[in-house]
């Protein structure tokens, strides 16, 4: 069973060589702000100079305690989501990764109610320790609200549907508590489905999403990270579906452009505070090998020598 945890960190090389940028010893202080199971983390370190330093953040305390395996006195871990990224110094960092996409030992551990492909107690938090599992939410969220999320967050067209149907077995059998029981619902509401396709791909995404505000922690994070890139220094973001690869899209060519006052056409412009560098998405090579690749998205950006 233990195998079935093993995690293959998705776009590594091309991650670290993001943030990294071409100098072949980087000093400095660097952040893996997703440290997962410390992929990014563990190449980064053989990549960085002696003197280097790198912080590490994740919500997951089983992330954590595999950040505690790591004997290098130049890297520390925080038990902290991301968006307390703005809590490190201004201009202190010279580069942050931020790996957005959940880790295999997440989603194969039945335990973590992440997959509806295993059945397990219905929880889907990062961090277990704190704040609201889906079934507790679900037991107690209004029908319309559901269907907000499922549709906001999941995209999914059969929101009102599902919502109803939760509500209904709700009122008849009970609260749902486990992945399989959701699952079997979605599956018996949406008859209709993208090939190759779980009918409930979509209504689970929405509702991790929700649960962890991910979305929402992700804007913060990023707003963050202007704050503490030193001049010159990367910003790096691998995301895994559409919802987040916009906002980080959205978030590098907004600060990768002069904004002008339009109360005061005459005065200078606001001096960009990105410039956008590349995109990169994983060779077919990587796809092949690790299926769950096939949707991540590279966004690497580079803090310009003017400080807001």
């Amino acid at each position: 069973m233990a195998a079935s945890f093993l995690h293959t960190t998705v776009l590594l090389e091309e991650g670290v060589r993001a943030v990294l940028g071409d100098a072949p010893a980087p000093d400095g202080t660097f952040v893996d702000a997703t440290f997962g199971r410390g992929g990014h983390s563990r190449l980064l370190l053989e990549r960085l100079a002696p003197g280097a330093r790198l912080v590490a953040f994740d919500k997951d305390p089983e992330a954590v305690a595999q950040a505690g395996t790591i004997a290098d006195p130049r890297f520390s871990i925080r038990h902290q989501g991301f968006t307390h990224l703005g809590e490190l110094p201004p201009g202190s960092v010279a580069g942050v990764l931020m790996d957005l996409g959940v880790s295999s030992p997440q989603i194969d551990n039945p335990a973590r109610g992440f997959s509806f492909r295993l059945d397990g107690p219905l929880d889907m938090r990062m961090d277990p320790t704190r704040g609201q599992s889906v079934a507790d939410w679900l037991a107690t969220a209004e029908p319309q609200q559901i269907a907000e999320v499922i549709r906001d967050y999941g995209e999914e067209r059969f929101a009102v549907q599902i919502a109803k149907a939760i509500a209904a077995r709700r009122q008849e059998r009970g609260a749902i508590s486990t992945t399989a029981e959701l699952a079997e619902l979605v599956a018996g509401t949406v008859k209709t489905r993208e090939p190759g396709q779980n009918p409930a791909t979509r209504t689970f995404q929405a509702l991790r999403i929700f649960i962890n505000a991910e979305l929402e922690e992700l804007q913060q994070a990023l707003s963050a990270s202007l704050s503490v890139l030193a001049p010159g220094g990367r910003l790096a973001v691998i995301s895994f579906h559409s919802l987040e690869d916009r906002i980080v899209k959205q978030f590098i060519a907004e600060h990768s452009k002069e904004v002008y006052d339009r109360r005061a056409p005459f005065a200078a412009p606001k001096p960009m505070r990105l410039r956008a560098l590349e995109r990169i998405k994983p060779s077919a090579e990587e796809v092949a090998a690790n299926p769950r690749a096939r949707s991540a998205i590279l966004r690497v950006a580079e803090r310009t020598e003017v400080r807001a």
